[in-house]
């Protein structure tokens, strides 16, 4: 008899299998298969169970359905009842429990998956394994705390650092050796384009290539960058992505927003290297910090950047409340590598996410006082140096006559104006309507509308803004009933334009509904609309009255109330009076109100909430910055690596859970999370500086046959990554090589050449108008942003259309890119100012000139084989010209003007060059 052994090993699980082959008078006797389990290993939840969970069972037994009532989504469902009375899994006993008997079930009607192929044996053993051991669930890594992590032993000179001992380490694992360093020009223009997306100053560059000490040139180089004030515009480009920040509000109108300081916010944070922790604060929640800053307050339009709705007839609350489960889902994917949104209408089918969770984070975002009205309240007031002295003084003396809170309502509403009463949410109207359903109130004569549930605790005036041509006209305002007790009644003065009034009236008590009552004798029956509201503001009356310098302080505070000065919408939270409600959405439905909740977020990781946290935003913020937190570290140094070498270490930025790429090198994503907390104190600059000085970092990127067969992505990096540029590096880096890109920071964004025929601006008629000077040569972040149509050559490299949070670009090939960058005119007139700096060297020959455009775009000499292409490609451009003036002079740029053959054909030649692979590409 022989005897064969086969061992199958499949995770931490090793199945023996005994095959006896019995043979007498040459003819098979038999075969006998059986399993056993010996030396058995622990089975690993997240490693062996959860892929075939996530894979062949939880569609139909997980968050979205729960078919027979039993599901594998958490551990307290999968021991619970199912249907059939009973529990599916028992632990310790897979012989008892029914989910492993329904997949060796033989009956197609009883074996699970259900009408789909069965699970083959390997599977079905580690399931049998895990149950037997007691059915122990797992976390996920991800959502782990970030724990120091041993460094690798490597001894190896290589390593620059402690980073690069997981790379030299993995690759050691995998056979594989680092590459050799890439030479100086490629280290030059390679880190450049990363810290500050595009060229260093010509001093800076060859001050660096002609420095012998190549360690300490290098340094120098890196921290030149990282003080440039050029860095903060290349990063906040990445930002404004995941801020889904644009110049326009989004959807079918698509009109323009004033939110560009929030733009210049983000490269100011970037550029004096504000910690991460206080970044992520002062956006989420800089409006609750104390005595918060006109900075912290526009910090907070990150969560206003959200898309808002002024189509008319559209509902102000459905989309209110679709800008707050916005928010949401970009502090989720942006912040924290997670795809919640999913939870908006089931538990998540994948990750430890119940449905009601969703809701109880939502709470967080769901009492702001924006409500989607065109106007975009609340908005802050850039009052400017002698304007923002007088609001001092006024603030200084009301906490001198009358308390700190009284000084902080004050300055609250003369910067934001709120809290205040959209007349949009006025309801029981009569001779009244909200014009549009969404824009403002509206009165006929003898109009009355209600506001509900007014905070009158210690009032005793009303401001509100309105507009009213009408005279004769009488307001009254009532208690509780459209008759009932007057509060006061004046009447209505008539002025062109909009107009604030201050109405005083006897203190009050409590919380009421307030009805606003207009009359008018001179217009009878009309039908016609003569008052317009915007909004309500009800408060005590400027304290002090009485003083000598009270009229004094109350024109000051007039005066600011009235200042026509810039704006920028930003998040101002509800007064308790006006706090809303927060319940589930069932099945996700805004109108179909499940349970009510309270703030909260998902116990998953409610580990990571301090405790002192209070229950809005800032104690969102908290819990975010937290160090236990086990998301954001990870998340931003895991973007800041995909940012360097075009894939992060988890491929997939938008999700880290457990349907995201797994890691290739989880220590070293660990390590660089805790480091970014621990050491550097959340400092994104000095995390930069150890990610480029590795030694990983500045391999060449040549690939040679043997990477291309063992590791054709660059997963182990074995060599320096080679990247397409983004839309606005491409864009940047030729106005730099042109010699013209514009040095002019923040203000209002720009409008360089695009074709005619791009923008359709329905009601508006907006029109694309074309930058004058230099302001149509800054740099791409600068470019005005419609989320309708933006702007064609940044889309056509994969620009972002921000009408949501994008955690990443994926990038593409097409004709189109060349097609853009060869004929777009803007990159035609930049070629024609890059032929100018060309001839400003002085060089004679077409040969000399061409081998100095291609060194000033890439610090090194040309190749003798791209010199004579590019020859050639003159020769023939030149004979065409020639020939055809009219195209030179219109290749130039002016059809009337005349123009030289030869230099129409250096530009064509210009224009390719700035096409290259090696240009276009991060080598």
């Amino acid at each position: 008899m022989l005897n064969i052994q086969n061992t199958h090993t499949n995770g931490n699980m090793v199945s023996k299998r005994k095959v006896f082959i019995a043979s007498g008078l040459g003819i098979a006797a038999g075969i006998i298969l059986f399993s056993l389990f010996s030396a058995e290993k622990q089975v690993d939840f997240n490693v062996d169970v959860k892929p075939i969970l996530n894979k062949k069972c939880i569609s139909c037994h997980g968050g979205v359905k729960q078919q027979g009532g039993f599901s594998v989504l958490f551990r307290e469902e999968a021991l619970a009842a199912t249907k059939s009375g009973k529990p599916a899994i028992i632990p310790g006993h897979p012989e008892e429990s029914e989910f492993i008997k329904r997949l060796k079930s033989d009956d197609p009607e009883e074996r699970m998956p259900y009408k789909h192929p069965a699970l083959d044996a390997s599977e079905i053993d580690i399931l049998s394994a895990w149950v037997k051991q007691g059915a122990k669930w797992g976390d996920h890594w991800a959502y782990l705390p970030v724990k120091a992590t041993e460094l690798p032993d490597v001894d190896n000179d290589w390593a620059r650092n402690d980073l690069d001992k997981f790379i030299y380490a993995k690759l050691e694992e995998n056979k594989l050796k680092p590459s050799a360093q890439a030479d100086k020009a490629t280290l030059l223009r390679r880190v450049s384009l990363d810290l500050i997306g595009t060229y260093p100053s010509e001093k800076l560059a060859n001050d660096y290539l002609n420095n012998k000490d190549e360690a300490k040139a290098y340094d120098i180089l890196v921290d030149s960058l990282l003080a440039s004030p050029r860095y903060g515009e290349r990063w906040a480009s990445m930002w404004l992505d995941i801020a889904r920040y644009a110049d326009t509000k989004g959807y079918e109108s698509d009109p323009n927003r004033n939110i560009w300081a929030y733009r210049d916010w983000v490269i100011k944070a970037f550029n004096k290297d504000m910690p991460y922790n206080q970044f992520i604060t002062d956006q989420i929640a800089g409006d609750l910090l104390p005595n918060p800053t006109d900075a912290q307050y526009i910090a907070t339009a990150f969560s206003r950047n959200t898309p808002t709705n002024d189509e008319g007839g559209t509902n102000n609350e459905e989309f209110r409340t679709s800008a707050v489960l916005d928010r949401v889902n970009a502090t989720w994917e942006g912040l924290m590598s997670t795809t919640f949104s999913c939870v908006q209408c089931h538990s998540h089918p994948y990750d430890p996410f119940k449905h009601d969770e969703y809701y109880k984070f939502m709470s967080y975002f769901n009492n702001t006082r924006d409500e989607d009205v065109s106007a975009e309240y609340p908005l802050l007031k850039q009052f400017n140096d002698s304007l923002t002295t007088e609001l001092n003084k006024l603030t200084s003396w009301v906490k001198t006559v009358s308390s700190v809170q009284a000084a902080k309502e004050v300055n609250l509403f003369l910067k934001t104006g709120q809290p205040a009463i959209n007349s949009t949410t006025a309801d029981e109207l009569q001779n009244a309507v909200i014009g549009n359903n969404n824009i403002a109130l509206f009165f006929r004569n003898n109009a009355v509308a209600r506001l509900k549930h007014v905070d009158l605790e210690n009032v005793d005036q009303l401001i509100f803004r309105y507009r009213s041509e009408k005279p004769g006209g009488r307001m009254s305002l009532h208690i509780d009933s459209p008759d009932g007790p007057l509060l006061t009644s004046w009447p209505l003065a008539t002025a062109p334009g909009n107009q604030n009034v201050y109405i005083d009236f006897k203190k009050q008590k409590g919380i009421h509904d307030v009805y606003i009552r207009y009359s008018n004798p001179t217009l009878g029956k009309s039908e016609e609309l003569v008052v317009f509201f915007d909004w309500f503001h009800f408060a005590p009356q400027l304290p002090g009255k009485g003083r000598p310098d009270y009229a004094v302080y109350k024109k000051t505070f007039n005066d600011l109330l009235n200042a026509q000065v810039p704006t920028t919408p930003v998040m101002v939270e509800n007064p308790t009076a006006m706090q809303r409600k927060n319940n589930v959405f069932e099945r996700g439905a805004w109108t179909a109100k499940g349970k009510e909740v309270k703030v909260g977020v998902p116990h998953s990781l409610a580990y990571a909430m301090p405790k002192n946290a209070p229950e809005n935003r800032l104690g969102l913020a908290m819990w975010l910055t937290d160090k236990r937190n086990p998301l954001v570290s990870r998340t931003m140094v895991n973007r800041l690596w995909e940012q360097l070498y075009g894939a992060g270490l988890v491929e997939t930025l938008e999700d880290m859970g457990t349907q995201g790429m797994a890691p290739t090198h989880k220590e070293l994503l660990d390590y660089m999370a805790y480091q970014l907390m621990y050491k550097y104190n959340w400092s994104i600059k000095k995390m930069l500086k150890e990610l480029v000085t590795m030694a990983t970092y500045r391999q060449d990127s040549k690939v040679s046959e043997e990477l291309k067969e063992k590791d054709f992505f660059n997963k182990f990096y074995a060599r320096g990554s080679r990247v397409r540029l983004s839309a606005e590096q491409i864009r940047d880096q030729c106005l730099s090589i042109s010699g013209i890109l514009s040095q002019k920071m923040y203000g209002p964004p720009v409008m360089p050449w695009q074709p005619e025929g791009i923008w359709f601006s329905p009601y508006s008629g907006a029109k694309w108008v074309k930058s004058n000077g230099e302001d149509q040569y800054r740099r791409g972040i600068y470019t005005y942003w419609k989320r309708t149509a933006p702007y064609p050559s940044a889309i056509a490299f994969d620009g972002a259309s921000r009408v949501a949070c994008s955690p990443r670009r994926i990038r593409t090939n097409t004709p189109l890119q060349a097609l853009v960058t060869l004929n777009d005119s803007a990159y035609v007139d930049m070629a024609r100012h890059f032929v100018s700096r060309i001839q400003q060297t002085g060089e004679k020959s077409v040969a000399l000139k061409i081998a100095k455009g291609y060194s000033m775009m890439l610090y090194k000499p040309i190749p003798q084989n791209r010199l004579k292409i590019f020859e050639e490609l003159y020769s023939k451009a030149l004979l065409v010209f020639k020939k055809d003036s009219a195209s030179a002079s219109a290749f130039m740029g002016d059809k009337q003007k005349p123009a030289k053959a030869e230099d129409a054909a250096l530009v064509l030649v210009a224009n390719a060059m700035l096409n290259l692979d090696e240009v276009v590409t991060k080598n």
